[in-house]
């Protein structure tokens, strides 16, 4: 009987088409199943808690794979896959999960964070969008508590998806200032294509008072994409957690 696993890895995501497998371009996804297929000498193939887009990065993603060999040390694994797998691409742990456990539908929240850098960092601006003009994040953060009062987020959803509803319940919104940049901290049951940085892109025109937290509000109610700001680079995104019942885990 195979036994289910979850790994938890990171990734630089600027040279990937995203996490999900594409017929023109080189995904994460990609990536990762040929070191381990390569490695356990066996075809696997692995599911993620979600998709990725071209050019965000992942602080911890999970997935799952299911395998009916033995490893005879789950760091040794971890050890010979660094080592197979190119530098932008991280492996933290493997666990032992229980065989129905399931690292998309299993999962209680994703966490995402946005960053944004205000002066010229060399060694941020690869990871960062750059701001040339003042903010009011006092402001932003008050249009951020108001998206706990809704569930439907069609207007910070990328069109023409297949998803069958574009519910999902915002459990935190916040920015913050960490040394020299502002990061906006997000979590929810689950996020739509492109939600995230729909949502800074808006929270950005309040920022700038080109609209109000009333007007933020109303771009929500619309449920269309058209009124809403226009989406923030890739680079400054970061899916930093996924959280799971801890009684899936079998170590």
């Amino acid at each position: 009987m195979k036994q289910r696993y979850f790994i938890n890895f990171a990734y630089n995501g600027a040279a990937y088409c995203g996490w999900q497998i594409q017929p023109n371009g080189l995904s994460v996804q990609e990536v990762l199943t040929k070191a381990l297929c390569i490695i356990l000498r066996t075809d696997v193939e692995i599911v993620a808690a979600g998709r990725t887009d071209a050019g965000v990065h992942a602080g911890c993603m999970t997935a799952h794979f299911d395998f009916d060999g033995e490893f005879s040390e789950k760091l040794d694994l971890v050890c010979k896959l660094n080592s197979l797998l190119p530098k932008d691409i991280s492996i933290k742990n493997i666990r032992k999960v229980k065989p129905d456990a399931h690292a998309r539908f299993d999962a209680v929240s994703r966490c995402y964070e946005y960053h944004l850098i205000l002066n010229k960092n060399v060694f941020l601006h690869n990871f960062a969008m750059r701001i040339y003009h003042s903010l009011d994040f006092e402001l932003m953060n008050k249009a951020a508590e108001t998206l706990f009062e809704y569930t439907d987020f069609t207007s910070f959803s990328k069109l023409h998806t297949d998803v069958k509803t574009n519910n999902c319940k915002i459990s935190y919104a916040k920015w913050v200032q960490r040394d020299e940049q502002w990061i906006f901290t997000i979590e929810a049951d689950r996020f739509l294509r492109n939600m995230v940085r729909a949502i800074v892109g808006t929270l950005l025109e309040v920022g700038r008072g080109k609209i109000s937290i009333d007007d933020f509000k109303k771009i929500i109610e619309a449920k269309n994409r058209c009124y809403a700001g226009s989406s923030v680079p890739a680079k400054g995104l970061f899916l930093i957690n996924v959280r799971y019942p801890e009684d899936i885990f079998l170590n």
